[in-house]
């Protein structure tokens, strides 16, 4: 299973694409091989010479670029709102902000940015323009965030974003990097590197020289420099710029220079920004100037590497973050101090719940405690595997090269791969399930009454992060995913899907997590036919209504392979996460040549497999093989005949990895017809907890450290009063440990009072305190974690107290279950006098043939 990085993404239409755009797109791209120190030494000084040489060059080319604006056609456009109104507007005159103004003066104040699908553009000054982030968007094709002081160029529809919109968030944060670093250059003379916004605010890497840094004395000066910057309201002016025209810009600054220089193929272009005395490369938008700003402060400082390779120049980098209003800068102060007080690394270390280790980064080390929540969370899992249909497999840790280059891996994912020799053979350590599964289910001829077949998968993964990537249980290098795979028909999609939903729903609601529902339908770059992946997102979208949760659409923002439903929770401070993924896949089962028999019809079935049947594989006597000699499949049948296309396409692809340093044999991929009578499989990638470790950092900070019981690594801790009632303590705490639990017994000879207090900060869900009068009645003092009274009770019925407190079985629980077999339908006595006669005929006979021996 792959899983999808985080983004806060929300609203219509490819919003988690542009705020991908919007974190990334001023990012350093260059070629790989740029591994070299090319900053040279600077000294540290306040207003340097390069800002107003830098600004007399941008002005000059900005009065060239204004004349050919000038010179654009002026027409009459419409202009589409959401609410179903129409704007009329003349092209490269009226801007967003107009329009806003036009509505109202509080809408106009509040706006951010813009976003804009154009009918039709009257021109453009944009052709050739080098924006690797926002495809598509240049001809209508997408809607796309817009500068709203940047006048329109035809036809559109128009919607208004504000802060509140975390599109607007993201923009609001991307200016307000540009306002750190004119504060950087101002104050320091920094040669300004990368600065974009991030999921929490914005900020900015540096170049100070060979000895230059920021501290916490730095936050202050940069602060002060900020607000006048906002003082000031300075407008946002866009450029577009030839790759001559940048290079000699920017030619003060050997990091921008080699940006140009390999980002920018020669005759592109590329959009710069300038604000008051910041000029830099950006792509934009931002806000209609820096007075919309009101509340800025530095939130911390640390070091980063050019291009985040550590053979590069050392940068300095300084986080902030900004708000439309001084009090939702108090707030989030606020919040930050909370967030810190659950931070799961530090609730990990003094509950004992794990480490890590400089001589495995990245690696958990999981103690007693955490390794009791850890192995917990899988049995939830495993045990709902049980009533659900699924089978847990166990699939190797390591693999060929060749299993990596059939699935693609090799391909787009080699970096974060694990890559080694075994006898002059390339191999990698596995970093996802789902080949694997792949290789499985292949093992044997499918026939369609199998379908579907439900792979759960506990195994070690590894994947290849930067040690600078590395935090807590957040970013690992080895971690375990309670990841699945279903292998069904497209006739079956909708109801293993709304099974997948009701999974997660029963597992989300035992920890109170809320989550929110998105479809993420096909990218302009999908691969499979129309009426496949209409087929899909038809299946996806009636499972979702069937669900009866409310769910958005996030056009476009589907993988290459397929749609798939984004599944993001929220935890107690409201922060959204994604754990959980439901991800269609038609492109494995092509990689991998996967298939099974039809009915005889020649179609595949609706029928799918009770929750027992999906185990029993009907192995067919022609077994196949995996891989032959070559390292793939054979595209004829049994009789050597060659096979057949189902879905008919112009060519049949092909990928071929030439030998390198781990293999030393060339290896061709091709795409293999389907045979007459035959169908692919869909795959539906499948998690609910996501990774293991992940999820308990999220449970961590969502809990504050406060398990329930059910899951806690300290259920009860049973208090002596004094040491000579240690011996009935010790057999209260024997009989709840043989009845599963989670209990010690407390030896130390501290005072009782002591004794249930570091029991309370323990987080023990319950102190059992007992002395005299408890022992000689067999009973125990019950406390909470909070300090709760809550009476006196007998072993036994504190026994019935725990059991109660486990969560409610899932539905599907009852559901299988609803016709089990039960005693009460058989009382023995009528069971015995029923079968008594039969008792007796069978032994007349025996003794009969006994006597006729004798």
């Amino acid at each position: 299973m792959e899983s999808t990085p985080q983004q806060v993404g929300a609203g219509e239409d490819h919003s988690r694409t542009e705020n991908q755009r919007l974190t990334q797109a001023t990012g350093p791209r260059v070629a790989a091989d740029e591994n070299q120190k090319i900053g040279g030494d600077i000294k540290m000084a306040k207003n340097p010479a390069f800002i107003p040489e830098r600004k007399a060059i941008f002005e000059e080319l900005y009065a060239v670029q204004q004349a050919k604006y000038k010179e654009m056609p002026r027409q009459k456009i419409r202009i589409l709102l959401p609410d179903g109104k129409e704007k009329e507007g003349t092209s490269f005159e009226t801007t967003p902000l107009d329009i806003a103004k036009g509505i109202s003066n509080s809408l106009a104040e509040k706006l951010v940015v813009s976003k804009v699908k154009f009918l039709n553009r009257v021109g453009t000054l944009d052709t050739g323009l080098i924006n690797p982030d926002a495809e598509g968007a240049e001809h209508g094709e997408q809607w796309e965030l817009y500068d709203s002081f940047r006048p329109l160029e035809g036809d559109c529809e128009l919607k208004l974003v504000t802060f509140d919109d975390p599109e607007g968030k993201m923009v609001f944060w991307h200016s307000s990097a540009h306002i750190l670093g004119e504060s950087m250059e101002r104050e320091y003379g920094v040669h300004l590197c990368h600065g974009p916004p991030t999921e929490s605010g914005f900020f900015y890497d540096a170049y100070c020289g060979h000895h230059g840094h920021f501290s916490q004395e730095n936050y202050k000066p940069i602060e002060e420099a900020a607000k006048k910057v906002i003082s000031e309201k300075q407008v946002f002016q866009r450029i577009i710029l030839s790759k001559e025209e940048a290079l000699r810009l920017f030619a003060y600054n050997p990091f921008k220079v080699q940006l140009i220089a390999t980002k920018i193929p020669d005759g592109g272009k590329v959009t710069a920004y300038r604000n008051g005395d910041l000029i830099d490369l950006c792509t934009g938008p931002h806000v209609p100037n820096t007075g919309r700003v009101k509340a800025f402060k530095v939130m911390k400082n640390s070091s980063a590497y050019w291009l985040g390779k550590a053979t590069n120049d050392s940068l300095q980098r300084i986080y902030g973050v900004t708000f439309p209003s001084k009090k939702e800068l108090d707030d989030h102060i606020t919040f930050i101090e909370e967030a810190a007080k659950r931070d799961h690394r530090i609730i990990g270390k003094q509950q004992d719940l794990f480490a890590h280790h400089i001589l495995s980064p990245g690696c958990g080390f999981w103690y007693p405690y955490g390794a009791k929540i850890y192995n917990k969370l899988i049995d939830l899992i495993r045990d709902e595997y049980r009533v659900r249909g699924y089978n847990e497999v166990i699939t190797p840790n390591m693999f060929n090269l060749k299993l990596w280059k059939t699935s693609g891996h090799y391909k787009n994912y080699k970096d974060n791969i694990y890559l080694f020799k075994v006898e002059h053979q390339g191999f990698g350590m596995k970093p996802m399930n789902c080949p694997g599964h792949c290789l499985m289910f292949d093992s044997t001829v499918r026939s369609y009454r199998e379908l579907p077949i439900r792979y759960g998968d506990f195994g070690v993964l590894h994947r290849n992060e930067i040690t600078g990537a590395l935090s807590g249980l957040t970013r690992v290098r080895r971690f375990q995913q309670d990841d699945a795979h279903i292998f069904a028909a497209p006739s079956q999609i909708m109801e293993e899907v709304l099974g997948v939903l009701d999974f997660l729903d029963h597992v989300y609601s035992i920890f109170g997590f809320h989550f929110e529902l998105e479809l993420s339908t096909r990218p302009a770059d999908k691969l499979g036919d129309d009426a496949m992946w209409d087929q899909a997102e038809a299946a996806l979208a009636e499972a979702l209504n069937r669900f009866g949760k409310p769910w958005k659409e996030n056009p476009g923002d589907g993988a290459f392979y397929g749609p798939k439903i984004d599944i993001k929770v929220f935890d107690a401070l409201k922060r959204p996460h994604q754990c959980g993924t439901v991800q269609l896949d038609f492109q494995l089962p092509i990689r991998f040549d996967l298939k099974y028999k039809t009915d005889e019809a020649g179609h595949s079935s609706d029928q799918s497999s009770q929750v027992s049947g999906s185990s029993h594989h009907h192995h067919d006597k022609h077994q196949k093989e995996l891989l032959n000699k070559d390292g793939h499949k054979c595209g004829c049948d049994e009789e050597g005949t060659p096979t057949t296309e189902e879905h008919k396409k112009p060519a049949l692809r092909t990928e071929t990895f030439p030998k390198d340093d781990l293999d030393e044999e060339e290896f061709v991929w091709t795409e293999h017809p389907l045979k007459a009578g035959f169908a692919r499989p869909v795959i539906i990638h499948r998690a609910i907890l996501g990774s293991v470790e992940r999820f308990v950092a999220i449970l961590i900070e969502h809990l504050a450290g406060k398990w329930p019981f059910f899951i806690s690594p300290r259920q009860a801790k049973v208090v002596p009063i004094s040491e000579k009632h240690i011996g009935y303590c010790e057999s209260v705490m024997l009989y709840l440990h043989k009845a599963g639990f989670e209990v010690e017994l407390d030896r130390s000879n501290a005072q009782l009072n002591k004794k249930i207090r570091n029991a309370q900060l323990e987080q023990w869900n319950y102190i059992l305190v007992a002395g005299e009068e408890e022992a000689a009645v067999g009973m125990v003092d019950i406390r909470s974690r909070d300090n709760q009274r809550l009476g006196k009770k007998r072993i036994d019925d504190l026994v019935e107290y725990f059991k109660d407190q486990n969560p409610k079985p899932s539905r599907s629980h009852e559901k299988l279950y609803t016709k089990i077999w039960s005693p009460e339908d058989y009382p023995r006595q009528a069971v015995a006098a029923q079968a008594e006669p039969a008792v007796q005929a069978e032994a007349q006979p025996a003794a009969q043939a006994e006597g006729s021996q004798q």
